[in-house]
């Protein structure tokens, strides 16, 4: 099954899922090596736009954990613990491993702990508080 995740065409970034469970997901991506991804600039994707794969690959956590269906649009609420150990991903010959896992959950928001790594090197981590509106 292909989880639904509220991005569409480039700005879909990940690639697969390669497993999850009911507290954590694992995916590759390649789209970092992309001269085309949307999340360039200047010719460069800093490694800060790893946040964004990750805020994804919980998106399909979501999806793949609740009824299959795409979550409502959820907003990022707070980030903290960032560590960024590299200036850039699109550098990184290797694909991406991104990993996010639940730490806590409730009605309206979730935190998560996440890393992108490659080649058996972490290049970011931290943790992403998400805050899903009511609807209306």
């Amino acid at each position: 099954m292909t989880p639904q995740v509220p991005h569409a065409g480039a700005m879909r970034l990940l690639d697969r899922v390669l497993s999850h469970d009911a507290d954590s997901i694992l995916c590759a991506a390649v789209s970092h090596r992309d001269p085309a991804n949307p999340l360039r600039r200047d010719g460069m994707l800093p490694a800060v736009c790893g946040v964004e794969y990750a805020l994804q690959a919980m998106a399909a956590h979501g999806a793949l954990t609740g009824d299959g269906t795409a979550q409502a649009a959820g907003y990022l609420a707070s980030l903290r613990g960032v560590s960024l150990r590299v200036a850039r991903l699109d550098s990184i010959a290797a694909d991406l491993r991104v990993e996010a896992r639940a730490l806590s959950r409730a009605a309206r928001g979730f935190v998560y702990a996440f890393e992108v790594s490659a080649g058996g090197e972490a290049l970011l981590s931290g943790q992403a508080a998400i805050i899903i509106p009511e609807a209306a």
